[in-house]
């Protein structure tokens, strides 16, 4: 086992005594939630803030525990289910469903805080929530999975857990756009009367209520969130780097969802090459980039990047986390980036498109060693964010850009009628190129709206963390910065209830 470089663990220890957190012995390191609780301390230590209200911040509100039958295959199987309210301070609360066999409360309850703080730095307003479901869906059927899903449905919507005016859920691990139809069906079935019942969950098909951009949003997040990285100076300097995004060699683990369109939109649109991808199954490596596009086609069709003609393949992928490039992307699960690697991360710049992949521990190492961190509620908040205009959607019902794209169409072509009659009128004879007219003429739609809303989402909540993180000498880093400017926003809503 590597143990932590001097002056780490004596700090850690330190820190945990203060917090009366138990010490993880395997990795000499705090857990998944105690790392979230070391890091809102850190934040609050440099804030004025009285210990109830710090105290009502940092716990949990409530949460419910449901142990249910379904009869499967012959036989009553029991299956258990969590959802975690973090936070009230502003309703509805907000936060995925996630289905796996790891699923504790620990981990609902740390990644509903999660969801408070992410809420609050990018101005969505909803409290924090997050669910949980003790369930592999690989050992099910499709319409066995069906059968699980509504029956867990049917124990939250009963207890208001789900309810467009109260809790809110979305996809997150091992769940997707089937769950939630299934989960906004179910709320349907039980509440045939709530004309504003498809807003009960978001990252629904778009057939079923859903919202174009939904699917990309956190992988179209991170892209956003390293755009705003690079358009401040300050900060790239920080990181040793200079110049832009274009030519930045990218190292992403894990190419699901958030992984691959984080890739593919790095690499198709801003010139920055993903020389490698990491699998939980072995790794592939190209110093000219990959295509991401064939890399997945093949994952999908071989069940594992070995084969791979595109690139080398690595048998020991997390090795590659330490790999020598400019920008790592962990975009699977939490803890990757622990005690056990801190010290041999060479990248200098890391993004968090998944939550808590950097441990506590190695949180300190990487801070001591230079290495800038753009955390994980700020840098996968895509998810939310558009989930917040889906939301928004679907209690408004009417679709993005129906009421303003031909007025935005005509518009523009006022102007450019207007431009080629001078041409013709002064002689001058020139015209607009065709790709000009096209792109400037199309009044945006439902895609466009979401994903400059979502742009703009970034680039503001970047910015105050960007403020508080140059601004004051005591702010080291951005995850610092991150919750500082989150915390401020809850304890405002608190004092605005009379809290």
């Amino acid at each position: 086992m590597v143990k932590p470089r001097d002056g780490i663990r004596p700090c850690l220890q330190q820190i945990c005594k203060k917090a009366s957190i138990p010490m993880n012995q395997s990795l000499n390191e705090p857990s998944f939630r105690d790392s979230v609780n070391l890091m809102f301390n850190r934040a609050v230590d440099l804030m004025d803030l009285k210990p109830g209200l710090v105290e009502k911040i940092r716990v949990c509100n409530a949460t419910y525990t449901v142990r249910f039958g379904v009869r499967l295959r012959g036989d009553i199987k029991t299956f258990t289910g969590y959802r975690s309210v973090h936070s009230e301070h502003m309703e509805p609360v907000k936060g995925g469903i996630r289905y796996s066999l790891a699923v504790n409360q620990d981990e609902v309850e740390a990644l509903a805080a999660l969801m408070t703080f992410k809420c609050a730095l990018v101005e969505a307003p909803f409290g924090g929530s997050k669910g949980g479901l003790c369930v592999d869906p690989r050992e099910w059927e499709e319409h066995e999975m069906e059968m699980i899903t509504r029956r867990f449905a049917y124990e939250l919507i009963k207890r208001d857990l789900i309810n467009p005016a109260q809790n809110v859920p979305a996809p997150d691990m091992g769940t997707g756009e089937r769950e939630m139809a299934w989960i906004a069906d179910q709320y349907k079935r039980m509440h045939t009367t709530d004309i504003n019942g498809a807003a009960c969950v978001t990252g629904k098909p778009i057939n079923a209520g859903g919202i174009q951009g939904r699917t990309e949003a956190t992988g179209r997040g991170v892209q956003y969130a390293l755009r705003a990285f690079f358009r401040d100076d300050e900060g790239v300097k920080k990181a040793g780097l200079t110049g832009t995004l274009d030519g930045k060699r990218v190292v992403v683990q894990g190419l699901g969802n958030v992984g691959y369109h984080a890739a593919k939109f790095l690499s198709e649109e801003d010139g920055a090459p993903v020389v490698g991808v990491i699998e939980y199954n072995g790794a592939i490596w190209n110093d000219d980039g990959i295509d991401i596009e064939a890399l997945k086609a093949h994952i999908s069709a071989e069940g594992s990047p070995e084969g791979f003609s595109g690139g080398k393949f690595v048998k020991d992928g997390a090795s590659l986390l330490e790999a020598e490039c400019d920008i790592l992307i962990p975009a699977a699960m939490e803890g990757v980036i622990n005690l056990r690697n801190a010290h041999r991360i060479q990248a200098p710049l890391i993004i968090e498109a998944a939550n808590g992949p950097v441990t506590a521990g190695a949180d300190e190492i990487l801070r001591d060693k230079g290495t800038v961190i753009i955390p994980d509620m700020y840098a996968n908040a895509g998810g939310v964010t558009v989930s917040y205009f889906e939301w928004v959607k679907n209690l408004s019902h009417i679709r993005f850009g129906r009421m303003q794209r031909r007025q935005e169409e005509n518009r523009h072509q006022l102007i450019v009628d207007e431009l080629e009659r001078i041409s013709r009128d002064t002689s001058i004879n020139w015209t607009l190129s065709p790709d000009f007219k096209d792109k400037y003429l199309r009044g945006a739609g439902e895609l466009e709206l979401v994903r400059s809303g979502l742009d703009d989402t970034m680039r503001i909540a970047y910015d105050s963390m960007a403020k508080v993180w140059h601004g004051r000498d005591d702010v080291t880093d951005l995850r610092t910065a991150a919750y500082l400017v989150s915390i401020g926003k809850v304890a405002a809503s608190y004092h605005a209830k009379g809290l």
